[in-house]
């Protein structure tokens, strides 16, 4: 591998809250997508939980999983996947606490251009599934990101019985069964999707 071929990594931010290893397990395999692409790295990352009546504190490295995210993280990465729980149809505070503190990621424009997806896990088919993707796009258009959502030439979302929604990919937890088949495959391909265009967008 020459210098030129290292330089280019281009390196997509997967950043994530999960509390019961679903988003986790999602992550993953949209990190697996985005692996697959020729030229592209996953950086997987977290965000700690937070008190309903202080600012938690959290160890610096948690005790399993991703390690936790930095601003740095954010500002350096060539595309971002962002994924949480829903909450009353709409993103996990943890999640939207470090969002909330990226102001100056947003001063700088470091994430103008660069392209984003988001993904969510629910524990009811209709417990708003769409909703918190849609309020996880809101911050990110306003960081002036170009979002990517899973086109219906994707078989699985046409096919699926559970999670998978044209705005990205979502997952239908079911007490202790994993993400379906159908569910994987749409991660992967919003992963792999997100990591081509944040190529072709770099060399631009």
């Amino acid at each position: 591998m020459d210098v030129d071929t290292i330089t280019m990594t281009t390196k997509i931010l997967v950043l994530y809250f999960s509390r019961d290893g679903s988003t986790a397990e999602m992550a993953n395999h949209i990190a697996r997508g985005i692996n697959s692409v020729d030229g592209a790295e996953a950086i997987l990352r977290t965000v700690p939980d937070i008190s309903a009546v202080c600012e938690k504190v959290a160890d610096t490295i948690p005790t399993k999983g991703a390690i936790y995210a930095t601003l740095d993280d954010l500002k350096q990465c060539d595309g971002l996947a962002l994924g949480s729980p829903t909450h009353f149809g709409n993103m996990a505070s943890p999640l939207k606490y470090f969002i909330d503190n990226s102001t100056a990621a947003w001063f700088s424009g470091a994430l103008i251009g660069k392209p984003a997806c988001v993904f969510t896990s629910t524990g009811s088919l209709h417990g708003g599934q769409e909703s918190t993707l849609l309020s996880m796009m809101l911050p990110l258009l306003h960081h002036g990101m170009v979002l990517l959502g899973i086109p219906y030439t994707e078989h699985a979302l046409r096919e699926t019985t559970s999670g998978g929604t044209p705005y990205g990919a979502s997952h239908f937890a079911v007490e202790s069964l994993g993400l379906t088949e159908h569910e994987k495959t749409l991660c992967q391909a919003l992963g792999s999707r997100l990591a081509k265009t944040a190529l072709l967008l770099k060399q631009t």
